[in-house]
């Protein structure tokens, strides 16, 4: 298993498997958030959505759970 440097839990961890996302986001996920953390956002998004009924189709409600991502994560993205 590949081991990364977690931005959230501040320690080296198992990584992810594959790139998560395309693009920019996607690589920044897969280099510095670990596998562990990965699934417990996985959790938290659903949790996300039905608290605050998103709609995943509605640009704006994914726009939240973008923003809501990066924060619970502990990235930067420039």
């Amino acid at each position: 298993m590949r081991k990364v440097f977690c931005k959230k839990l501040i320690k080296e961890s198992d990584g992810l498997i594959n790139v998560p996302f395309p693009g920019k986001i996607g690589k920044i996920i897969f280099d510095n958030i670990s596998k562990k953390v990965w699934d417990e956002w996985q959790f938290m998004q659903m949790r996300i959505i039905n608290e605050y009924r998103l709609n995943l189709f509605n640009q704006e409600h994914r726009k939240k759970i973008f923003q809501e991502m990066i924060k619970f994560l502990n990235i930067k993205i420039s």
